[in-house]
């Protein structure tokens, strides 16, 4: 069965890079993102686990623990690491999943059959500390995710988690949001004391109320 957003995160023990963890247990009540790769030494991925890498603490500045998954195995995982922390002038500091058994990439819906029946797409799963699906994003093997918008969504969604607002197209941090249409206008000014401009009776904007 497909997973959807606000599904349960499923939870897994598994064998990574730096040792067994219970999926659950290491996120502990940190956010989490969960991404699978195709397959170890290969192109594109090691251009994306490398920038992961690069972005450590604009991971770490979001409370954000990230979990890459692969269907190689740990003695593999270990040379494509050399290889990534080479090639990308970094180092690799975050656990790589050695899923042989395939069992967090069918957990996961990561292995589409019309693609292959082994390797994963380039799927990325955001998960809130209380361990629900927050947002999906589903790439072709052959496209490499964009991680500006990755760190943009995992921004709006901590955003929108805490306070009443949605984020508009093409939203970036600081700007403008949406007063969320559960708030009633006579409540708007004490909810969003930065004030607010009305566009019509769906469409009230706010400032960012985090900033």
């Amino acid at each position: 069965m497909s997973l959807r957003i606000a599904d349960d995160a499923p939870n897994f023990t598994a064998q990574t890079t730096q040792g067994e963890i219970d999926f659950h247990q290491w996120l502990g009540d940190q956010w989490g993102i969960l991404y699978s790769h195709p397959a170890d030494f290969t192109p594109v991925c090691t251009t994306e686990l490398g920038r992961t890498a690069q972005l450590k603490d604009e991971f770490a500045a979001r409370n954000t623990k990230v979990l890459a998954v692969s269907t190689d195995d740990i003695d593999s995982h270990n040379g494509w690491i050399t290889d990534i922390n080479e090639t990308q002038n970094t180092q690799v500091e975050f656990p790589i999943i050695a899923d042989t058994d395939k069992n967090v990439s069918t957990l996961y819906n990561m292995i589409h059959p019309n693609f292959s029946t082994t390797a994963t797409v380039r799927s990325v799963y955001f998960i809130s500390p209380s361990k629900k699906i927050g947002a999906i994003i589903t790439y072709p093997a052959s496209t490499g995710r964009n991680f500006s918008e990755i760190l943009r969504v995992l921004d709006s969604l901590q955003l929108t988690a805490g306070h009443s607002v949605a984020t508009p197209v093409d939203w970036e941090v600081g700007q403008d949001v949406i007063i969320s249409p559960a708030v009633k206008q006579e409540d708007v000014e004490a909810k969003f004391p930065k004030g607010h401009r009305v566009v019509n009776s769906y469409l009230r904007y706010t400032p960012q109320p985090n900033k």
